[in-house]
C-alpha cells in the first residue's frame, strides 16, 4: 500500500509541475499574441510614416520641377517678345522709308532726284530693318523639361521590407576576462553593409550555462557600438558567472540577440563578519573601524534587528558563509581582529585594503578556520600577516607564528593580498604600482579566512576583484626563479 501511494504522490507531483509548465507555456503564448499585436501596430504606423514622408519628397520635388519649366517658359516668352518688339520698331521705320522712295520718283528735276536718291540710300545703309535677325532667339521646343520616371518606378516597384539583420555570432575563444574587465567579440555570419551598429547586454548570474528566465538580475544595455569588438571595464564580480549576448541594427529594425554566452568571473567576494568581531569594532559590511565605546551602538542596532527581523537566506545556517563563520566566540582582549565571512578552500585569490590616513595600527593576512578570541593575526602559527603600526613612528613587518621580519619600504595606501591556496603561497603587494611588498610560502592544511586587526582607525576592504594581470606576471617569474621563502614561513 504504501509503495502504491508513494508511486501515485510521484505521479501527483509530476502533473503538478507539467501543469506548472503548460500554464507558463500558455501565459507566454497569450504575452507573444499580445507583442504581435502591438508590434504589427507599430509596423503599420511607421509603414505610414515611410510613405508619408515619400509623398512629402515627391510633391516637393514635383513643386520645384514644375517651377523650373515655369521659369524657362517665361524667358523664352520673354525673350521673343523682346525680339518681336524691335522687328515692329523696324518695320515701321522701313514702311517710312519706303514711301518716301516711292514719292521721289515723281521727281522731275533731275537735280533733286538726285540729292532725294542720295538721301534714301543713305538711310537705307543704316536702317535698322537691314541689320535685323530674322531667326527667333529660341525655339519654342521644351523637350529639355520632359521626365521619364521608368526606372525610378522600377525601383519603387521593388522596395520590400527591410532585411532585419542577423543574429551576430560570439567568438567565445576571443573574450578576455582579466583585471575586473571583460572583452567581448563578435562577427556576423555573413557581410550585411546595412549594419549601423550593435547592443551588447550582460547580466551578472549565479548559474553557469544558459541564461535563465526566472530569478535572475535584469540585463544591463550598451548600445549604439560601432565596432565588433567591446570591453567592459570597472566591473565588480560579485557573482560567479556573466550572461552576455549582442545584437545588430540598421538604420531601421534591430535583429534577433546572438546565442547568449556564459563566462566565468574568477573573483572572490566575502564581506567582514561582524557575528564575531572584538566588541571594539564596528563593522558594517566591508568597513570596520575602530569604536572606543565597546560597540555599545552596535550591539543596540543589532539587538533591534534581531527583535523585528527574521533569518535571510544570507544569514542562513545552511549558508557556505554560515558554515564558514561556523559558531566561533566573539574576539576578546587585545585581539580587536575581524575575519571575512568566506573562505578560501582552493584557487588563486586577491583583495585590497585601504586604511585611513589617522590609523595608528593594523594588521591585513589570513587565518586558519577556528582561531582562539584571544589570538592576534602573525602570533600564531595558523595566521600570516602584515602589520603597520603608525603610533610614534611608523613600523611595517610581516608576521607569522609570533616572528616579525621588518619590511624596509614604504606603507602603501592600499595593500593587495594574493592567496594561491593549492600553491601554497601569501603574496602582498601595493595595490596601486603592484610592487612586490612580501611573501609567506608554505602548505595550506586548512581553509583560509581573511583577517584584520584594527586599533585607532578604519579599514575599507574591496572585495569581488580578479587577480591583476600585473600580479600573475609577477608571479611567473617570481615562480620562474624560485622566489625567496621567508624564514616565517612553515609547513603548517
Amino acid at each position: 500500500m504504501d509503495e502504491e501511494r508513494e508511486t501515485l504522490q510521484r505521479i501527483v507531483s509530476t502533473l503538478v509541475n507539467k501543469n506548472d509548465e503548460i500554464h507558463n507555456f500558455i501565459d507566454m503564448l497569450n504575452h507573444t499574441i499580445s507583442n504581435v499585436q502591438a508590434n504589427s501596430s507599430n509596423a503599420i504606423s511607421e509603414l505610414d510614416e515611410e510613405f508619408d514622408g515619400l509623398y512629402s519628397v515627391l510633391h516637393e520635388m514635383k513643386g520645384s520641377m514644375a517651377n523650373t519649366i515655369q521659369q524657362e517658359e517665361a524667358r523664352k516668352i520673354q525673350a521673343l517678345k523682346d525680339q518681336l518688339s524691335q522687328c515692329s520698331r523696324a518695320l515701321e521705320s522701313s514702311e517710312e522709308l519706303l514711301e518716301l522712295a516711292v514719292q521721289s520718283l515723281d521727281i522731275k528735276n533731275p537735280v533733286e532726284l538726285l540729292e532725294a536718291a542720295r538721301q534714301i540710300k543713305d538711310s537705307a545703309t543704316v536702317a535698322s530693318a537691314f541689320r535685323l535677325s530674322l531667326k527667333p532667339k529660341v525655339s519654342d521646343s521644351m523637350t529639355h523639361m520632359m521626365v521619364d520616371f521608368a526606372l525610378e518606378k522600377r525601383m519603387l516597384q521593388a522596395v520590400k521590407f527591410l532585411p532585419v539583420p542577423k543574429a551576430p555570432e560570439i567568438d567565445v575563444a576571443a573574450c578576455l576576462v582579466a583585471d575586473n574587465c571583460i572583452t567581448i567579440s563578435w562577427k556576423m555570419p555573413e557581410e550585411d553593409s546595412r549594419i549601423d551598429h550593435f547592443v551588447l547586454e550582460y547580466r551578472k548570474t549565479n548559474f553557469d550555462g544558459l541564461p535563465r528566465l526566472k530569478g535572475e538580475q535584469r540585463w544591463e544595455l550598451v548600445d549604439y557600438i560601432k565596432a565588433t569588438q567591446y570591453t567592459l571595464s570597472g566591473l565588480k564580480f560579485d557573482t560567479k558567472y556573466m550572461n552576455l549576448r549582442v545584437q545588430a541594427c540598421n538604420k531601421a529594425v534591430a535583429g534577433e540577440y546572438s546565442d547568449p554566452v556564459t563566462l566565468e568571473t574568477k573573483a572572490f567576494l566575502f564581506s567582514l563578519d561582524s557575528t564575531s568581531s572584538h566588541p571594539n569594532l564596528k563593522v558594517e559590511d566591508t568597513y570596520v573601524e575602530w569604536d572606543p565605546t565597546g560597540g555599545k551602538g552596535q550591539e543596540k542596532i543589532k539587538g533591534k534587528e534581531n527583535k523585528n527581523s527574521t533569518a535571510s537566506p544570507k544569514r542562513s545556517t545552511n549558508s557556505p558563509r554560515a558554515s564558514a563563520r561556523g559558531s566561533r566566540d566573539r574576539f576578546a582582549g587585545e585581539s580587536y581582529t575581524v575575519l571575512g565571512d568566506t573562505a578560501v578552500e582552493s584557487g588563486q585569490h586577491y583583495w585590497e585594503v585601504r586604511a585611513q590616513k589617522d590609523c595608528k595600527s593594523y594588521s591585513v593576512g589570513v587565518t586558519y578556520r577556528n582561531p582562539g578570541k584571544f589570538d592576534q593575526l602573525g602570533k600564531t602559527n595558523s595566521s600570516w600577516c602584515i602589520h603597520i603600526n603608525n603610533w610614534l613612528q611608523t613600523t611595517f613587518s610581516a608576521k607569522h607564528n609570533n616572528k616579525a621580519k621588518t619590511l624596509d619600504i614604504p606603507v602603501p595606501d592600499r595593500i593587495g593580498v594574493y592567496c594561491d591556496f593549492d600553491g601554497g603561497q601569501l603574496s602582498f603587494y601595493n595595490a596601486s604600482s603592484k610592487a612586490l611588498l612580501h611573501t609567506f610560502r608554505t602548505k595550506f592544511t586548512q581553509p583560509l579566512l581573511p583577517g584584520f586587526m584594527i586599533w585607532c582607525g578604519g579599514l575599507t576592504v574591496t572585495t569581488g576583484l580578479q587577480v591583476p594581470s600585473a600580479v600573475k606576471t609577477l608571479q611567473k617569474t617570481e615562480n620562474g626563479l624560485g622566489g625567496s621563502t621567508s624564514s616565517l614561513n612553515n609547513v603548517a
